[in-house]
């Protein structure tokens, strides 16, 4: 069977071959033989005169010449280019690329926004194999950059060189009742580490919008949940231990080298792998959400309210129009119990209007016919809210006139959707954040609790009005959040002042297409909106960048400028001060570590 599919291949060079254009020089070709093989070799008969009818025995020569050609010119190939023994055979295929070699690793993020090859990608299963690993990839000088679960959306973990990722190191190692605290391997994810100590009645004091990270990751980048009382996550890290590659397993707390332990909590895995971290809990509590829309008018009138009454709150602003949608969430009343609430609209009559426009919509772009007939295409009725909308998008996610159709479906869906919701608060403080994406996310000062600032509102309001006057196409939702301050001094929302508050401001854009032409186009309208975005708005309200959305630039006077921006806000030379007692040969650094924080000899 090797045999014959190598002679496949040899015809399909022979077909290429034959097909080229004869030169002046060229023989004239033989007259055309009625063979097997004549469909691949389309020829033009001589008609000039009439040529005799060969005999039998002629014509049957002729076929046994051919045939004999034929075998000898494959074996010919066959011999004189080899396979492997051990390689598979398959049927030739024009237009493919040749497989990756089987030790070559593609890592990306979630959104597939960023990517790496690989040969070098690391999983130990304990703190033992990873401190043998740290220490032979620093002894050769090779970097092993450490990566979470891949859900930062600039792909902050990844690194072409190499990458040691802790999924195998998952276990909850000690729980604290009393004290309320957990130690825990570094590459738990937080939905099995809540999962892991319910049974102990405790759980996280705040969560991010989704339950996948690993512990190592979430705190490492500075991640947050909202809740002007509540810190950021990395305030719930009460010691580390770091494996680091000059020093080996260090362990670090506010008693033990506090200034290196405010430092290493966002450290964006710089300064050591972190294999396990202690945790301070909370007991485990059920929540009563409340979904209600607003507009600015109101909002501006209640927010002071809303931030201090409320142990979360979050507003999600719909583009180009006045809604706002607030979601509350606060711990039952022991008195009260659950709200009696009886909602007046059911989920499908929510989303009735958003199936309308996406039907509408399939008329108006001229693919109703070619959707009808898809068989893989679900039932418009099982899709859920964020599905439709990806769906929508997908359509024509860069006209504006669309996407404000879409955006204001949204804020009917929404209005339609108030009610509450109770449940634990693992289950409550999750959000769906829709498909994969471009997203940019600042922090800024908000004031205090008692004295709020507005400056979050006036962020926002200039902010709608630049994506008005500019017509961009920015769907929804613009999502608010609020953190009290953090201790941390690598965190956007780091503060000396205790009661310091923080607003969270994110900006979206979808990518609900594989086309590549469609998602270079929306990448390219995204970063036209995050440079508008920061040209009005970062200096003048002291905004950065979380440190999972911040993105590189390729300009070099912009990466200039921004390092200098960093400077002004973080202790940039003592985190490099430390990146080289730690790491000196930079093993866990990577691209976006050596652009943003540059090693030089005076550090």
């Amino acid at each position: 069977m090797s045999r014959a599919l190598s002679l496949r291949r040899s015809l399909l060079h022979l077909h290429h071959h034959r097909t080229k254009p004869l030169s002046p020089t060229t023989p004239p070709p033989p007259k055309p033989i009625q063979n097997p093989f004549a469909p691949l070799y389309p020829t033009r008969k001589f008609c000039t005169s009439p040529t005799p009818i060969p005999s039998t025995n002629s014509e049957f020569r002729k076929y046994i010449g051919y045939t004999a050609l034929v075998i000898f010119c494959g074996a010919a190939t066959y011999y004189s280019f080899p396979f492997p023994g051990n390689a598979k055979h398959k049927k030739a295929q024009l237009f493919r690329y040749a497989p990756l070699p089987e030790d070559l690793h593609t890592v990306s993020n979630w959104s597939g926004t960023h990517e790496v090859q690989t040969r070098n990608f690391y999983q130990p299963e304990n703190i033992e194999q990873l401190e043998k690993l740290v220490k032979e990839n620093n002894e050769k000088k090779a970097r092993i950059r450490p990566v979470g679960s891949g859900l930062s959306p600039n792909g902050i973990g990844l690194a072409r060189s190499g990458m040691v990722n802790l999924a195998l190191m998952d276990k909850v190692l000690e729980v604290d009742k009393e004290k309320k605290r957990v130690r825990v391997e570094a590459g738990i994810r937080v939905q099995e580490l809540v999962d892991g100590i319910k049974e102990y009645g405790l759980t996280l004091q705040n969560f991010a919008s989704i339950r996948e990270q690993q512990i190592g990751g979430i705190v490492q980048v500075g991640a947050h949940g909202t809740g002007a009382r509540l810190p950021p996550i990395d305030e719930q890290v009460v010691s580390m231990k770091l494996v680091t590659p000059a020093k080996g397993t260090i362990e670090i707390s506010k008693e033990k080298d506090p200034e290196l332990f405010y430092l290493a909590r966002v450290g964006l895995g710089g300064l050591g792998v972190v294999a396990e971290v202690t945790l301070q809990c909370v007991e485990r509590q059920e929540l009563v959400e409340h979904t209600f829309i607003s507009n600015m008018k109101d909002i501006k009138k209640n927010h002071k309210k809303l931030l201090s009454e409320n142990k979360h709150v979050k507003y999600l602003h719909i583009p180009y129009t006045d809604a706002v949608v607030v979601v509350t969430c606060n711990p039952i009343s022991k008195w009260k119990g659950p709200p009696k609430y009886k909602p007046k609209y059911t989920t499908n009559e929510a989303l009735q209007h958003v199936r309308d426009l996406y039907k509408e919509s399939l008329e108006t772009y001229r693919i109703a016919a070619a959707k009808s007939s898809d068989d893989n295409e679900p039932d418009i009725n099982e899709l859920s809210f964020t599905e439709l909308r990806d769906k929508l998008l997908a359509l024509d996610p860069l006209s504006k006139d669309h996407v404000v159709k879409i955006n204001r479906a949204e804020a009917e869906f929404w209005a339609k959707s108030e009610g509450y919701r109770v449940g634990w608060s693992d289950e409550i403080l999750g959000f769906d954040c829709g498909g994969q994406q471009w997203v940019s996310e600042n922090c800024f000062p908000a004031g205090t609790l008692a004295k709020p600032s507005l400056k979050d509102l006036e962020f926002i309001e200039k902010l709608k009005q630049l994506i008005e006057k500019e017509e961009i196409p920015a769907p929804s939702p613009i999502e608010q959040r609020w953190t009290a301050r953090s201790q941390s001094s690598m965190s956007p929302a780091s503060s000396s002042a205790e009661d310091d508050i923080f607003s969270w401001v994110g900006i979206i854009m979808y990518l609900p297409t594989t086309d590549a032409r469609q998602r270079k186009e929306i990448t390219e309208e995204f970063f036209h909106y995050r440079r508008l975005t920061q040209a009005e708005l970062w200096d003048k309200y002291s905004a950065y960048e979380h440190w999972a959305k911040i993105e590189v630039p390729k300009d070099k006077d912009v990466l200039a400028a921004l390092q200098e921006r960093l400077r002004r806000r973080f202790p940039v030379d003592a985190y490099n001060k430390a990146r080289k007692e730690l790491d000196p040969n930079r093993i866990l650094s990577n691209n976006m570590l050596e652009k943003l924080f540059p090693l030089s000899e005076t550090n």
